[in-house]
């Protein structure tokens, strides 16, 4: 049987940089997307075009049904193995005194909640104790989550750091049930969600003298979904080149 892998928010960046490398390392990609139907279905055909398989699924991560819809898909391909939760949003820059309550749930609802429903989802389908055949599960937190974004994102960098709790703890719950659980926090990334002039301003502060592509953060997330990473639980990986 075919070993599925679900990733979460697929279409663009760090996602994207997954599914390629994540189907041409042999897995059947099952990926949401939220918005972007053009740029799902672009990578849809890229990676056919490589010999890979991946299927775009339209879903919002922070939705209960719409989880048990894209799990659902996951499953017509084959056994669901894998997960990396990498669905979230950014929020717009603001300090904590003027930060809109709307925003801030908003924020929570996809960057947190949104990693526990599919977290859920995957280990009941998963879990040794549930009938499940075991795998992988993979969040992508921040290295904002330590640095704390200060005068822009501290809403940002909490979820993140909620992020990074929530997978200590999974992993400690899960460790007998045949599932890993790890997380990798990016530093600033070439993606959409990060604008030009915010990548230009950082890089300076960056020791290693640039920003991350998204390529280098899933080289690091496929290491982890590998059998060469099998005694790897509850750990941590910063892929910020040292800030």
């Amino acid at each position: 049987m075919e070993k599925v892998l679900v990733v979460t928010g697929g279409g663009r960046g760090i996602g994207a940089a997954v599914v390629r490398q994540a189907a041409a390392q042999g897995w059947v990609v099952v990926f949401s997307y939220r918005n972007r139907v053009d740029a799902a279905a672009t990578l849809e055909r890229e990676v056919a075009a490589a010999g890979g398989q991946a299927v775009a699924v339209a879903a919002d991560s922070s939705r209960e049904a719409d989880v048990g819809r894209l799990f659902a898909e996951a499953a017509r391909h084959g056994r669901i193995a894998g997960l990396v939760n990498n669905a979230a949003v950014i929020g717009a820059p603001s300090t904590v005194a003027d930060l809109s309550p709307a925003e801030l749930r908003t924020l929570l609802e996809i960057n947190v909640v949104g990693v526990f429903l599919c977290a859920a989802e995957a280990v009941r389908r998963m879990s040794t104790a549930r009938g499940g055949a075991g795998g992988v599960i993979i969040n992508i937190g921040s290295v904002g989550a330590r640095l704390g974004a200060p005068g822009r994102r501290v809403h940002y960098a909490a979820s993140k750091a909620a992020v990074n709790t929530m997978t200590r703890g999974l992993a400690l719950e899960v460790a007998r049930e045949g599932i890993r659980v790890n997380c990798v926090n990016p530093g600033l990334t070439e993606t959409e969600m990060n604008p030009p002039e915010r990548l230009a301003s950082v890089a300076a502060e960056i020791p290693i003298g640039r920003i991350a592509r998204p390529e280098e953060v899933a080289n690091v997330v496929t290491f982890l979904l590998s059998d060469a990473a099998s005694y790897v639980l509850g750990a941590e990986f910063t892929v910020s080149g040292g800030r």
